[in-house]
């Protein structure tokens, strides 16, 4: 339960995810958690996780930008929000068996965004 977080004296950053799906309930969380995890799953596409992280960063939130399993097709745009973020863990593609032509590329734990061939 998140209410037992509020007040709690904490040497590692706790990160909200699960409590944490839009901008619009991030300030009740503000004493319970030092950082938002952001899923566009979560918020709705782009245009919800640009307004998270934007109000998370105005509330004094580290950001995390996260991913469901998906492919590159889900996750290149999660790229644009992750430039500002703390942290970053989009290895989605990485978890299926096989990922779109042209997706995101990884190489030694750092993502980069596709190429325009993705979009088709």
């Amino acid at each position: 339960m998140a209410s037992a977080l509020a007040g709690l004296k904490r040497e590692v950053p706790i990160c909200a995810d699960e409590s944490a799906h839009t901008a619009d309930g991030l300030a009740a969380l503000r004493d319970r958690y030092d950082a938002v995890n952001i899923k566009l799953d979560k918020t709705g596409g782009l245009t919800g996780a640009l307004a998270m992280a934007a109000e998370a960063q105005r509330l004094g939130f580290k950001t995390m930008v996260g991913c469901m399993l998906a492919t590159s097709l889900a996750m290149a745009p999660a790229t644009l929000v992750a430039q500002s973020a703390d942290w970053v863990d989009l290895d989605g593609p990485l978890l299926l068996a096989r990922d779109r032509p042209h997706g995101l590329k990884y190489v030694d734990g750092c993502v980069s965004p596709p190429t325009a061939a993705l979009w088709g």
